[in-house]
């Protein structure tokens, strides 16, 4: 048994070896790696520091340098994180919040710019804009450099920030689907969800398998993974349509409209009709849950309905599955815990907005600057990490789908709808500058709380979609008329700070810029 072992382990050994000789070879070609013709390939990121830059080398450049002996990468941070953590606060309390695109335009553009920059997707289409970037579609031809394997989602999505060029290329991507419980949907009798599945047509499927009563209900979808929020489940519901709470200049509530009455009306309905489990209905879960546990109430399921055998379907993102095969590996040491067979298929799509949707993040966009004092040697570094040898290598990740399609497949040996992930287009990206709105604005979430606590109440049944829309809309204007005057101050709502559960930035900065 240890003889065998040993074998089949330095067999994987030569194997992974032999993979790694043969992408050098491929990519390094036979000129250039002279020691006498020694070059700097400088690469702009728009965070880091100069003590942390480790694990870029690790994923991009420490295999390159092993086969391009004339190459040597110096990382160069737009905005120095150290910079951030030391500097002394302000009289009240806040930071000198530096402009991200002016640094990253800067070090494009000053006396030693970068070679090759790696960009933020929201970026993207105002660097195109700016002529920042070199297009890539010239250097793609000349090299003959095949992208036709590349993922629908991952191509179209870099020319919709480029008028349909490509200013950038990235090897990995991530995204999410829908994921379903087959147990739930066989025990109810009910087909389960397809592929290009509009939200009309999976909340209709919700609706089938949902049943029973209080903590044995199982419910028939949860828009996220954790679920029980409304108010956030509403902004990514609302996401492929773009919509935006106030205008460009953080002025004027945009609250007050037919498709945010639809989309509040529709996540509002999952609550009221009890398809969704509210806060209160997974509080309720949980105690249950935990209370029949022997180790101190903690049990690794609890709070994740879909994980749990309490959601039929949910919205999660491709390192879900990880989480899922985990769970079901160590089922026996989970109490009361079941098994169950699990399938995703693509995220549901807004039948105005077909084709689109899924939640998608660019991990690594890479182009190069338009004033790169090497930009041969940068083009070469970005064929290098896009080309199928590279993916090849990449594929072994669990958190992440490389770019090109022939090395996309289910992992572990496991059998699911890989394809799910790779298919929707995403959200096109807007012209808005959100980023600088909320640095100038600090405070602008302020004029989103009122929203949440509205929610609550029109689920409560308190409040019509219409009425509270309305008032959301008068209560932001006054926030925002007086944020004018005192831009990063706190906002009172009549006698008292409004007390409700607030997003976070992220969350609020996602929401306000449409996706």
């Amino acid at each position: 048994m240890n003889k065998g072992k040993a074998v089949r382990k330095w067999g994987s050994i030569i194997m992974a070896l032999t993979m790694v000789i043969a992408l050098l070879s491929a990519c390094s070609g036979s000129g250039g790696n002279s020691e006498a013709d020694k070059r700097v390939l400088r690469i702009g990121v728009l965070y880091g520091s100069g003590d942390n830059d480790q694990y870029f080398r690790q994923q991009y450049t420490d295999m390159y340098e092993m086969t391009h002996k004339n190459i040597e990468f110096e990382i160069v941070n737009a905005i120095d994180w150290n910079d951030q953590r030391y500097e002394t606060p302000n009289p009240d309390g806040t930071n000198n919040q530096p402009d991200p695109y002016e640094k990253m335009k800067e070090m494009l553009t000053g006396k030693n710019p970068v070679d090759v920059v790696v960009i933020d997707y929201s970026m993207l289409r105002r660097l195109t804009q700016d002529n920042l970037l070199k297009q890539l579609d010239p250097l793609i031809q000349k090299a003959k450099f095949d992208l036709s394997d590349y993922v629908p989602t991952v191509i179209d999505g870099i020319k919709a920030a480029g008028d349909d060029n490509l200013y950038a290329l990235t090897p990995t991507f991530s995204s999410s689907a829908l994921y379903y419980n087959k147990k739930i949907f066989a025990d109810a009798g009910v087909e389960p969800p397809t592929d290009n599945m509009t939200w009309d047509d999976v909340i209709a499927k919700a609706r089938l398998v949902a049943n029973g009563n209080g903590v044995d209900r199982k419910y028939g979808l949860s828009i996220s993974r954790w679920g029980g929020d409304g108010f956030y489940d509403a902004q990514n519901f609302g996401a492929a349509l773009q919509l935006k709470m106030w205008d460009d200049k953080g002025e004027k509530m945009l609250v007050n409209s037919s498709d945010w009455e639809m989309v509040w009306t529709t996540i509002a309905g999952l609550y009221k009709e009890k398809l969704s489990p509210t806060q209160e209905d997974m509080q309720k879960i949980n105690e249950k849950l935990m209370s029949g546990d022997d180790r101190g109430g903690y049990n690794p399921v609890s709070g994740d309905m879909f994980l749990g055998g309490k959601v039929a379907m949910t919205v999660g993102d491709y390192g879900y599955i990880n989480e899922i095969n985990n769970t079901m590996n160590n089922a026996s040491k989970i109490k009361g815990f079941e098994t169950f067979e699990w399938d995703v298929v693509t995220p549901p799509t807004h039948a105005t907005k077909p084709g689109i949707g899924g939640n998608i993040y660019y991990s690594q966009l890479m182009g190069i600057n338009q004033n790169a004092q090497n930009p041969d040697d940068a083009w070469k570094f970005i064929e290098f990490t896009n080309s199928k040898e590279w993916a090849e290598l990449k594929a072994r990740s669990t958190s992440e789908l490389v770019s090109r399609k022939e090395f996309i497949k289910p992992k572990n040996g496991a059998s699911y709808n890989i394809n799910a992930f790779t298919t929707l287009k995403p959200v096109p990206p807007t012209s808005t500058d959100a980023e600088a709105l909320w640095r100038t604005k600090p405070n602008l979430w302020e004029a989103q709380q009122p929203g949440y606590d509205l929610f609550q109440q029109v689920i409560k049944g308190d409040k019509t979609v219409k009425e509270a829309l309305q008032e959301w809309e008068t209560k932001g204007n006054a926030i925002l008329e007086k944020m004018k005057n005192n831009p990063n101050g706190g906002v009172t709502d009549g006698g008292g700070t409004i007390d409700v559960k607030p997003l976070n930035e992220e969350e609020a900065l996602k929401a306000a810029s449409g996706g």
